[in-house]
């Protein structure tokens, strides 16, 4: 003890660095771990080459992302061309099959066309999709082979596909051609129409008269009379070109098409006059294309095309003078060193006389009416109603109202380019030949009309 307290001496104060072990801690207390220095708690932590491969894998991912978002158009167009030339890959490999229906589009569930008419389709002992793809091409019942043979794949069509006939529409989609080829196989009966050129609408009509076709003519001249507003949508080149109210006259192409006239069972309908009409129309599209496109320098537009074409169909005979012939009505309508304007052409008038022929007579009777015959008479004088007064080209100048007929291809091109470069103006048929003999007066015409016996 102190002398001057009588207690015991005091211990000297430690300093406060010195009560921790350097870590703020208190002298004794258990050290922590590095991962303390954070506050972690003392958690697990993973090794550091193992949190460098996850952070690579997330990388990857994310650039495979980029990669097949920024390149999925390259991506499609390899695994697609691989796909073709490996064809059991589309259905073993979901994601093949869905790069090639992406390619594909809207062709899968888009029909070829609009014929509604059922075709006999032969499918042969031994064929197989692929087969039968180009062959359903060519005949018009899809419009793309990859199309149909993608629905194939996926129905499998191979392992039910038999040798038969079937019944087809060109307006089936390549689903509804695939599950025909199975379920449509019918015995059919068919029959070949040839409608010739030159025929009107009533010609047509008489001429279903007389075959067992199972098309109701009376409904089919209804509809090319007065075709309906249905019609004419999915036909919207026509309403281009028709004038409000017009017949289908002119438009309704040559050409021999089979029809289907009985089928076993009856369970698929024969062909009905719509869609006969429709095939008619269709071909007039494939066959004339861009001919409707008429040049601004020709003046005309193709509704009058088609209309002079008719008048040249029904007065030549032999294509190297069709284009004269249509030079010697555009000369007449050019009003050609003063001429009167006036077509005077024969046919026309007969047009309008075996119009109201026919209008006295039931539809039935058609079929034995002779048409084209010329009236009794110069065709001059002859009077004919009001309603087709239009076609009385000897009495009113300019250009008929509408077709008289279905012209061919041959009498289009010439009313499209007709032969002026002569300038005649009259022709006159030579007996016993095919042939013409054309003028450029009235004298020179009168006198070919005397060396024929015409005079």
């Amino acid at each position: 003890m102190t002398v001057r307290t009588g207690r015991p001496p005091r211990e000297p104060e430690m300093p406060s660095w010195r009560a921790s072990d350097g870590r703020g801690n208190p002298p004794g207390s258990p050290r922590r771990r590095n991962g303390n220095r954070n506050g972690n708690g003392g958690g697990f932590r993973l090794p550091g080459f193992v949190r460098f491969l996850l952070f690579a894998g997330v990388l990857a991912a994310l650039v495979l992302v980029v990669l097949l978002t920024a390149l999925r158009p390259l991506v499609r167009a390899g695994v697609v061309g691989w796909a073709w030339s490996n064809p059991s890959s589309i259905t073993r490999f979901p994601f093949v099959g869905d790069f090639v229906r992406e390619d594909l589009g809207d062709k899968i569930t888009v029909p070829a066309g609009t014929d509604a008419a059922p075709r006999t389709f032969v499918v042969n002992p031994g064929d197989t999709i692929f087969t039968l793809a180009p062959r359903l091409l060519s005949g018009g019942f899809v419009a793309s082979e990859r199309a149909f043979l993608y629905v194939a794949l996926e129905a499998e069509l191979n392992k039910d596909l038999s040798s038969g006939n079937f019944l087809l529409r060109g307006n089936m989609t390549p689903a509804e051609v695939a599950q025909a080829l199975v379920k449509a196989r019918v015995v059919v009966k068919t029959l070949d129409i040839t409608f010739r050129e030159g025929l009107r609408i009533e010609q047509m009509t008489a001429l279903l008269e007389t075959l067992n076709t199972g098309i109701d003519p009376q409904a089919f001249y209804d509809l090319a009379k007065q075709p309906t507003d249905a019609l004419l949508a999915d036909y919207p080149w026509l309403t281009a070109i028709l004038p409000k109210g017009a017949s289908l006259e002119g438009f309704l192409y040559p050409d021999t098409y089979q029809v289907v006239t009985e089928t076993d069972g009856g369970t698929t309908p024969v062909t009905d006059a719509e869609a006969l009409i429709r095939r008619l129309l269709d071909r007039f599209l494939e066959k004339v294309g861009d001919r409707m496109n008429v040049p601004e320098s020709r003046g005309m537009t193709f509704y009058q095309i088609v209309t002079l074409a008719s008048i040249v169909d029904q007065e030549a005979a032999v294509d190297s003078e069709r284009a004269l012939i249509a030079g010697v009505f555009q000369n007449r309508l050019d009003g050609l060193r003063g001429a009167a304007k006036i077509l005077n052409a024969d046919p026309t008038v007969i047009y309008a006389t075996d119009t109201m022929a026919l209008a006295k007579l039931p539809l039935p009777e058609w079929k034995t009416y002779f048409f084209w015959k010329v009236p009794a008479g110069p065709l001059a004088g002859v009077k004919v109603d009001k309603a087709v007064q239009g076609y009385q080209t000897y009495q009113v100048g300019g250009l008929i109202p509408g077709p008289i007929s279905t012209p061919s291809l041959a009498s289009i091109d010439a009313a499209l380019a007709p032969d002026q470069a002569d300038g005649y103006l009259y022709f006159v048929a030579i007996p016993d030949t095919k042939t013409h003999a054309f003028a450029k007066t009235l004298a020179e015409h009168n006198a070919n009309l005397r060396k024929y016996g015409y005079l």
